[in-house]
């Protein structure tokens, strides 16, 4: 049978379809025969030809991976030993390889401890004095140990030793490479002592890598795969290193002559490093040597007679994923990005400014793009710092650079407009007099043929006006003139694609002040929207995008008279149309449709939602990548339905065949989109979602698991709107079975939330976590917390967050002063408020003792020494949780009064803002504890309000005064402190405090009348300017409306004395507001 198998085989290598497809057919009959596996084995043994010795193990690979357990135990033992006695006597790496991974899967079926020979072959060859036959052990041994590391773990121990000597073996590439992959699989099932035994192989791993690069530079980029397994599963292994791990890194990285493969690996082992231990980076001053190796990278000139990748103007790709292009000067700015993430501002400027401040001055412009590029990437991680101390400095020297005579320069320019617009929301809206017209008469400058230097231009245009608000106002009518006339005039679909994402832009930044625009832009819309032509899909995605957008801005009345046929043209488009982006959209729309149709979308719910199940559902975009010997596998289609069906439930994260996995991100993207629609969709819809409610949970909750960080965040933030729709449905129809569904909702989703806050790596992942549970805990209250030993569970939890000891935050030891990076900080900030919105859940009393374990972190951030926002956190989440707290909080009074009060006196506004709102606060719920503390608090407040200049603190000090006078009137002075307050009055930012002011001004005029009429026309003018405007609650409103009439009856004199005394627009105002009913 032997001679006629090696016959089929060579058939099938031939270069003839005919022969392949009869060949195939006689293979399938050949498998039928019971001999199939001793004549693979003989062929392999006796076979002249590579290819055919090659075939004939990956075929055996794949027969015995399925029926290994079918043969018998003679023929099992025969093949063991006649296989490892084959690879001994094998001279072409490529069969060695074929048959190295044919011994790992009868290994993965046998177990260790069945095949005893296995390990006395690999520890023999080994320790071989003869390389090739060191190759060949190692080889088997990393093949075994890709399938099956598990079966090693008694052995780790014993492996490291041998990992030891053969590291050693600095000539022997092939032996190096086998050593380190062995390595690289066999580190996530260290665990215990044995990961001391790791640490001291750190020196040699570099050693090795270091010469491995020098033999093969493909196969040391593989190698270096060591440092990320290290990093995510022992990166207490290599901290002890880093300093010798980032100089090596450093040192690849900066070596031209080396591919851009291997050096961008270098400089992503340095961010992974960064991201993970970025105190230990500080600790070990490390930061200056990282910059001073980057910057070389980033100002080098390309090559000559070519540009760098985001500067090439025959690519139309998303400036933000060409500023990513995996290359060592693209990746250095990425490097830079996630230092600003990770390390804290301060420290970061010190050492980056004496760098970036020449290059900004040099005559040479890629040294001015570095700059650039650099200022562009550190406005994410360092925005407040940016905002407080450096924002008009860095946005002159981006708006000049836009002048720049070179063209590299400016698109630097553009893309650091369009970062600081992003992420220096709302500040940098200020200067929208100078930033909008400049960018506007550059659009105008730009050839429109020149499309990617246009797509720069408006990335940074709709970065800016997307959070003007107001401000947008006189630009509004240029900016619509321009955006219309390009979508009514031009040819260029890129253009117009450009032209509608700004539109969208616009909408989000004007709100309603779009309006008027609304019939003309609908028109230009719909031309797009019915198109179906392929080449005009990106503008057609675009408008269903911008679509969604207007439906959430313009207001339910203006939109809801289309939304219908929105919800129309959204389902006809997905039943037409198999496209992974426009369906994204499309479900985004959907989303924004529920907020304007609330129940009146049920009739789609059906076939909506089972769309997006199947989206969730699919798997498109993930793309297989198999080494050479699925080449031989061109029959596998034709095998039997029995091995078919073996073969699907094979895991595929063991398949040998198998070297990784790549996603189409819009794949990825419309999963995203499909989460976010249906969490929006089931909260807006409520009662009707409810039959699709339990099918959307189970599928989307499967994605709280998925390895993309943007799904797990849109999966959580789903599930969280799933239970608070629950909650509705339980408000709206009361019953024991909704209890019942709610409550086993919540026994799932709480334990997850607490796992995904504790485990998940990504803090932006944590981020969501938290911010969904706050917002289930501000609905549903007490009802989240299932009794004392989840309250403790979740206390634990949040205690973790402020101690940073989760798995996305960096546990090392920090000094009492040590500063945070910005997203560290946010992550706690997130974590704060859980504390005052537990209390409200569960009440003050209950939580008194859990908060007497949050109060001393609390205090100890409102040290001096502490960053602002470290302050502002720690003050304002002390006043919330002092509200949330009410009569409970006496017994904290004496730790928490002297804290604020020492904040009051801070340099940052916001801080003192904050513990004035916790002062008013502690004075309103503090009872007769806090009657002593007046006279103290009163002098503080009155020292404020004397010489205080910000206008959201002035707003405070009426509040926590109003907070006073209710709480104990014979504390205060009222004839002197009345007039004071009402000077400050009308509340000119924080109108969250009107309620409380008013309240006060009543309880005076109920209490001491004549106080109040004594300052009845400075009152007028306050009520004048308040009455029909946003900045009080209707509530408050019709308080001030029975004050006025009450007053009219009782000093209808002195009431009408100070109406003639205002202006007569608002004389007017409360003429109405008295006469009417």
């Amino acid at each position: 049978m032997a001679q006629v198998l090696h016959t089929i085989l060579t058939n099938l290598l031939q270069p003839d379809n005919a022969v392949i497809q009869q060949a195939t057919v006689q293979l399938k009959e050949a498998f039928k025969d019971p001999q199939i596996i001793p004549a693979l084995f003989d062929v392999l043994r006796g076979a002249q030809e590579l290819q055919i010795r090659q075939f004939s193990a990956v075929l055996l690979r794949r027969r015995l991976a399925k029926q290994w357990k079918s043969i018998s135990q003679d023929q099992q033992q025969s093949l063991k030993t006649l296989v490892l006695d084959t690879i001994q006597r094998e001279p072409e790496h490529k069969v060695r390889y074929a048959l190295a991974q044919l011994i790992a899967v009868i290994l993965k079926n046998e177990k260790l401890e069945n095949w005893p020979e296995f390990i006395k072959f690999v520890l023999q060859l080994s320790h071989s004095n003869v390389p090739d036959q060191k190759q060949v052990g190692l080889l088997v041994l990393w093949c075994s140990l890709h399938v099956c590391a598990s079966h090693f773990q008694p052995h780790v121990a014993d492996l490291i030793g041998l990992f030891r000597q053969t590291l050693s073996d600095l000539q022997n590439g092939p032996l190096l490479y086998y050593t380190v992959q062995s390595l690289t699989s066999i580190v996530p099932h260290v665990v215990g002592n044995d990961t001391n035994l790791l640490r001291s192989l750190i020196p040699k791993l570099l050693a090795a890598i270091r010469q491995l690069i020098q033999i093969n530079q493909d196969q040391a980029c593989e190698a270096m795969e060591v440092f990320d397994t290290l990093m995510e599963d022992e990166v207490s292994v290599i901290v002890h290193y880093i300093a010798d791990t980032v100089h090596f890194c450093l040192e690849v990285a900066a070596n031209k002559s080396l591919s851009d493969e291997i050096r961008v690996k270098a400089l992503s082992c340095i961010t992974f490093l960064i991201k993970l231990k970025s105190k230990s980076i500080i600790k070990q001053k490390l930061l200056p040597q990282i910059l001073n190796a980057l910057f070389p990278i980033m100002c080098a000139e390309p090559p000559a007679g070519e540009m760098d990748h985001e500067d090439q103007e025959d690519d139309d790709e998303e400036i933000e994923d060409k500023a990513e292009v995996q290359t060592p000067k693209g990746y250095a700015v990425q490097v830079i990005d996630m230092l600003a993430l990770r390390l804290p501002p301060e420290k970061l400027f010190k050492e980056l400014s004496p760098l970036m401040e020449p290059c900004l001055q040099s005559s040479d412009p890629y040294q001015r793009k570095a700059s650039l590029m650099c200022l562009a990437v550190l406005s994410e991680g360092c925005a407040d710092y940016i905002c407080k101390k450096h924002l008009k400095s860095m946005l002159n020297v981006v708006c000049q650079a836009l002048s720049d005579d070179c063209q590299v320069v400016r698109n630097a320019a553009l893309f650091a407009l369009g970062q600081f617009s992003e992420h220096l929301q709302p500040d940098i809206s200020n200067y929208s007099d100078s930033v909008l017209p400049l960018l506007l008469d550059y659009i105008c400058r730009v050839d429109p043929s020149e499309t990617a230097h246009l797509t720069k231009a408006y990335y940074a245009l709709e970065n800016f006006v997307e959070s003007l608000g107001n401000k947008i106002e006189p630009y509004l009518p240029t900016l619509m003139e321009r955006i219309l006339t390009c979508l009514r005039g031009s040819d260029n679909n890129r253009v117009k694609e450009l032209s509608v994402s700004c539109l969208g832009a616009i909408a989000n930044g004007a709100n309603e002040l779009l309006l008027p625009y609304f019939p003309a832009v609908m028109e230009c819309l719909k031309v797009h929207l019915v198109q179906t032509d392929e080449k005009g899909r990106p503008v057609q995605i675009q408008c269903i995008e911008v679509l969604g957008i207007l439906a959430r801005t313009l207001g339910k009345d203006s939109f809801l008279p289309i939304a219908e046929d929105c919800c129309l043209l959204g389902l006809g488009l997905c039943d037409r149309i198999d496209d992974p982006d426009l369906r994204g959209c499309t479900y985004t729309l959907f989303g924004a449709l529920s907020e304007v149709m609330k129940d009146s979308i049920s009739l789609h719910l059906e076939k909506m939602t089972t769309l997006m199940l199947l989206s969730l559902k699919s798997k498109e975009g993930v793309v297989v990548h198999y080494n050479e010997n699925r080449s031989f596998l061109l029959f596998d289609d034709e095998a039997d339905e029995e091995d078919a069906i073996i073969e699907e439930n094979e895991d595929d994260e063991e398949d040998p065949d198998i070297e990784g996995y790549s996603v189409v991100n819009s794949y990825m993207d419309e999963k995203q989109d499909a989460c976010l629609s249906l969490g929006e969709i089931a909260y807006n819809a409520s009662s009707s979602f409810f039959p699709y409610l339990d099918s959307c949970f189970q599928e989307v909750f499967k994605h709280i698991e998925s390895p993309h960080v943007n799904i797990r965040k849109s999966a959580y933030s789903a599930v969280g709107q799933f239970v608070r729709s629950m909650n509705l449905m339980c408000q709206n129809n009361p019953s024991e079975a909704n209890s019942a569904a709610l409550f086993c909702l919540l026994s799932h989703v709480i334990p997850s939330f607490l796992k995904g806050i504790q485990n998940d790596k990504e803090s932006a992942v944590v981020m969501e976590i938290i911010d969904s549970f706050n917002q289930i805990l501000k609905d549903i209250k007490g009802h989240c917390v299932r009794d004392a030993k989840q309250l403790e569970e979740i206390c634990t939890v949040v205690k973790a967050v402020l101690q940073s000891k989760t798995a996305c935050q960096d546990p090392e030891v920090e000094d009492e002063d040590e500063q945070q990076a910005e997203s560290d900080c946010m992550l706690i900030e997130y974590a704060g408020e859980v504390i005052p919105l537990l209390t409200t859940a569960v009440g003050g009393s209950t939580f008194a003792p859990y908060f007497a374990e949050f109060l001393p972190y609390l205090l100890n951030k409102t040290k001096h020494s502490c960053t602002d926002a470290e302050k502002s956190f720690a003050g304002g989440t002390l006043a919330e949780t002092v509200v949330s707290l009410g009569p409970a909080v006496v017994q904290f009074i004496p730790q928490i009064f002297p804290a604020l009060l020492s904040l009051t006196k801070d340099e940052d506004g916001e801080v003192r803002s904050n513990s004035i709102f916790g002062l008013g606060a502690l004075a309103e719920h503090g009872g007769q504890s806090m009657h002593q503390y007046y006279p103290k608090l009163l002098s503080v407040l009155s020292s404020v309000i004397s010489t205080e200049e910000n206008k959201h603190v002035l707003d405070n000090v009426c509040g926590a005064v109003s907070r006073m006078v209710v709480s104990y009137p014979d504390g205060i002075p009222i004839e002197q402190v009345f007039p004071v307050m009402l000077r400050v009055l009308p509340l000119k930012e924080d109108f969250e405090e009107n309620s409380t002011v008013f309240k006060c001004i009543v309880f005076i005029y109920e209490h001491f009348p004549q106080q109040v009429i004594g300052q009845l026309k400075n009152l007028a003018n306050i009520f004048a300017h308040v009455l029909g405007t946003k900045e009080i609650k209707p509530e408050t409103e019709e308080i001030l409306i029975h004050l006025l009439k009450d007053m009219a009856q009782r000093f209808p004199q002195d009431l009408n004395n100070a109406i003639l005394c205002l202006p007569e627009e608002a004389s007017a105002k409360l003429k109405v507001a008295i006469g009417s009913a």
